[in-house]
């Protein structure tokens, strides 16, 4: 049995209530979630306990992490600019004695052009600062904090958008339209390749990972299914039976801020006000579409090294499953 921490894992928090989910069915583990709120949270399974804590207040961050093994944080990056939270949460696992930690990530390999997600990389880089002063163990080197970054690549499970195909995870349009039969890619980097992975995949491979033995890897890439954007369209082509309508955009109009299309995107994260949605779609497409020309999608394949037996869902047959016989 291993003692897990969740930080941010109630609210808007998705992604932690799948991997929640599927770390309560293994039965295995003793998990606290941890709660700004002082009542009770509602909707988590009643395996869990939950536990108020100021993530400004470092003092109380290690008390709270007494006897934990691993602490996974979904902490919500577009609510603290300069990740202050995550800061917090590390020097305490460090001064708590917690042996792992995995900050909020469960996305994209790069970061580059998409400015929502800078607070990925302050945490990369703080998490790098930390272990640069090693500690001497029995005569052995070690990291401060073993930590480790879990990148999925896109959920496959947007492609499903309208469609509900996960437990927690809302759909969310971005790139395809397999409902309108419509993408967009950019003209030159058709062959761009994106890693897509299901929400249930990923959290069966957190779950698997927090049980693994081993040290983890710092980057622990996830290929679900590792596809161009033409794969995708030719794949989409088939499961609806009909041509897609293709919106080439140039590399040059996205950079500079200008997305040339003929239609955008219909739902945005439920993190952003609504007043906010419009001008964050348009970002979140360029964002997408030039980071994708860019390999930020093309995550490595660690942990379908760590675990060869685990059986992916395919892309194709998922998708076929979700769109046929649909009008």
């Amino acid at each position: 049995m291993v003692k897990i921490a969740i930080a941010g894992g109630t609210g808007h928090q998705e992604v932690a209530r799948e991997i929640i989910d599927a770390l309560v069915a293994s039965g295995k583990h003793e998990i606290t979630i941890f709660s700004r709120g002082s009542n009770a949270p509602t909707g988590l399974p009643s395996a869990t306990k939950w536990q108020t804590v100021d993530y400004q207040d470092k003092n109380s961050l290690v008390q709270g992490l007494q006897g934990v093994h691993t602490l996974l944080s979904f902490v919500q990056l577009l609510s603290d600019p300069n990740q202050e939270s995550q800061r917090n949460l590390i020097d305490a696992v460090v001064l708590a004695g917690v042996k792992r930690f995995a900050p909020s990530e469960y996305g994209s390999k790069g970061t580059t052009d998409m400015g929502w997600w800078d607070g990925k990389q302050k945490i990369r880089q703080y998490l790098e600062e930390v272990n640069r002063t090693e500690k001497v163990i029995d005569q052995q080197t070690l990291q401060v904090l073993e930590y480790t970054l879990f990148q999925p690549g896109l959920f496959l499970d947007y492609l499903a958008f309208p469609h509900k195909t996960a437990n927690h995870v809302e759909p969310l349009q971005i790139g395809f339209n397999f409902e309108r039969l419509r993408a967009m890619v950019v003209e030159g980097h058709e062959d761009a390749v994106i890693t897509l992975t299901t929400a249930a995949d990923l959290a069966a491979i957190v779950a698997r990972a927090v049980e693994y033995e081993g040290t983890w890897p710092t980057t622990s890439g996830i290929r679900g299914n590792r596809l161009t954007f033409s794969q995708i369209i030719e794949i989409g082509e088939r499961v609806r039976g009909r041509p897609f309508e293709v919106g080439k955009v140039k590399l040059e109009d996205l950079e500079a801020g200008e997305l040339k299309s003929s239609w955008d995107l219909e739902a945005v994260h439920k993190a952003v006000s609504p007043d906010e949605a419009s001008a964050f779609q348009k970002t979140v497409s360029i964002g997408f579409l030039l980071s994708s020309a860019k390999c930020a999608w093309d995550s490595s394949g660690e942990m379908n090294q760590t675990f060869p037996d685990y059986k992916f869902t395919s892309a194709e047959e998922f998708l076929t499953r979700i769109w046929e016989r649909k009008p």
